[in-house]
């Protein structure tokens, strides 16, 4: 539980308010991965369909793969570049602190 200024606990108040839990760099990215092979995966399915359709295979299939792999690749970069941002601005606040 959190605690007060004295430092007795406080009702009402739980640890996982507190950025002690899933707060971590790993939390932070833990989707990614996922993200990564569902968008992969559904560029595949739907390349597939296509050469289903159409009588292309492979082509839309490779094409597909190529697509969902370079918007995951996109997407993770996006990410990280966002959490390098907040990373730095964070620490140019802690030192403005100081």
């Amino acid at each position: 539980m959190a605690r007060d200024s004295k430092g007795t606990r406080k009702r009402g108040e739980s640890p996982l308010n507190q950025g002690s839990f899933g707060s971590g760099p790993a939390a932070q990215f833990a989707g990614l991965g996922l993200q990564f092979v569902l968008s992969l995966l559904l560029f595949l399915y739907a390349g597939q369909w296509v050469d289903g359709k159409l009588g292309t295979s492979p082509w839309f299939l490779i094409l597909g793969v190529f697509i969902g792999a370079s918007a995951a690749f996109y997407s993770m970069y996006r990410a990280l570049k966002a959490a390098e941002r907040r990373e730095e601005e964070q620490d140019r606040l802690d030192k403005e602190t100081k």
